[in-house]
């Protein structure tokens, strides 16, 4: 007990001299020992690196959680089951929770009527606009913030650990430097015998090593920073690769589900009673995987596609161009042409045709293809 009281009184006196030591050097009334130039720039190049990624971090997870109590909440839950060492559950995300109300309210309301199909339509690709955002959640997640976070709490707190060690060990040495000042003063003066003066050349020189080994270390660990660059770096590609992901999914869902609800503005225009219904999305060509170009959705739309292509064939052209597919295209009836990616085609115009489709040109094939999926070359 006696030996934890004086150790716990000569750390306090320790952290007391440091403190002076400190203090005088702010005011200019003591002398600092200035620190290597290279070490100070990977000082301050440290000290960036840390305040970026930490607004990088904080605001890629607003971007990613919007609302700051979910953010904040998810958070928490995200501690709990590590600290329990169990898996995170997965979450609904919001659009998932929209379709899933939109699909409800369609089964309270009868999937048969005109609302209700729609709603069935629209909740069925906004679930599936939910499955793309929770997937960019979990990739962003996984291949850009933790690393980003990993560095903040893990080697950014050694760095910071033997900076703070440096700087004490520098303290210590202009300390020792002090008083050896002091001793040489005092012994020009008689007050001192010269063994005070060795005594303080020695502390200043124990002072004087421990504080080189404690630079030479904080350097080689400041010098990991370009490494962590570099990881930050390939981190910061997958992020955004998943990103450009996340937006094609969409643009594509959304594309889809314009469809959808065309064919369904133009069967409610069809003086059949039932025509007024919209496709079921689960039984569409999108939904249930690709088909051919020949390949019928229902018995009621197999005969019009067919006559429509008929149509389109005796119908005057204009503007006949080339084109440059930008993506694949599965074509969902008789009416429409399939598209690989990069190919060319020929394409043009019919009067009357709706703007966002053309008709396009493979060999002796023929039909619509969204204007969207094309760049059009002069």
């Amino acid at each position: 007990m006696d030996f934890n009281v004086k150790k716990l009184a000569s750390g306090a006196g320790v952290f007391f001299t440091r403190a002076v030591q400190f203090t005088e050097e702010k005011l200019g009334q003591a002398e600092k020992t200035e620190l290597d130039p290279h070490l100070e720039n990977l000082i301050t190049r440290a000290d960036s690196t840390k305040n970026w990624t930490e607004k990088i971090l904080r605001q890629t997870e607003v971007l990613l959680q919007p609302n700051p109590m979910d953010h904040t909440g998810a958070r928490i839950e995200e501690f709990i089951y590590d600290k329990l060492d169990k898996k995170l559950p997965s979450r609904m995300t919001n659009p998932e929770l929209l379709g899933q109300y939109m699909l409800e309210a369609a089964n309270d309301f009868g999937p048969g009527t005109p609302y209700g199909s729609t709603l069935i339509t629209v909740g069925e690709y906004q679930k599936r606009l939910g499955g793309a955002e929770r997937e960019l959640l979990q990739t962003s997640a996984a291949t850009f913030l933790t690393p980003l976070r990993n560095f903040l709490e893990g080697d950014w707190r050694t760095i910071s650990k033997e900076r703070r060690l440096m700087e004490n060990r520098r303290l210590d040495l202009d300390i020792c430097k002090a008083r050896l000042k002091k001793a040489k003063q005092a012994e020009a003066k008689a007050a001192l015998l010269s063994e005070e003066v060795d005594k303080a050349e020695h502390e200043l020189r124990v002072a004087q090593t421990e504080f080189d080994r404690q630079a030479e270390v904080t350097r080689l660990l400041l010098e990991g920073i370009s490494s962590t660059h570099l990881n930050h770096l390939r981190c910061l590609q997958d992020f955004a690769e998943a990103q450009a992901t996340y937006y094609a999914q969409c643009h594509h869902y959304m594309q889809e589900l314009q469809r959808e609800l065309n064919k369904c503005a133009n069967a409610a225009s069809t003086p059949h009673p039932t025509a007024a219904v919209c496709p079921d999305p689960v039984s569409s060509a999108f939904l249930s995987g690709p088909s051919s170009p020949g390949a019928t959705v229902s018995s009621s739309s197999s005969q019009r596609p067919s006559t429509l292509a008929m149509e389109q064939t005796q119908l005057p052209v204009t503007g006949t161009r080339k084109a440059k597919v930008l993506y694949d295209y599965d074509a969902h009836d008789a009416s429409e042409l399939s598209l690989l990616a990069d190919e060319l085609i020929t394409v043009h115009t019919v009067p009357g045709m709706d703007p966002d489709w053309l008709i396009g040109e493979r060999g002796n094939q023929k039909g619509k293809v969204p204007v969207t999926y094309l760049e059009l070359l002069s």
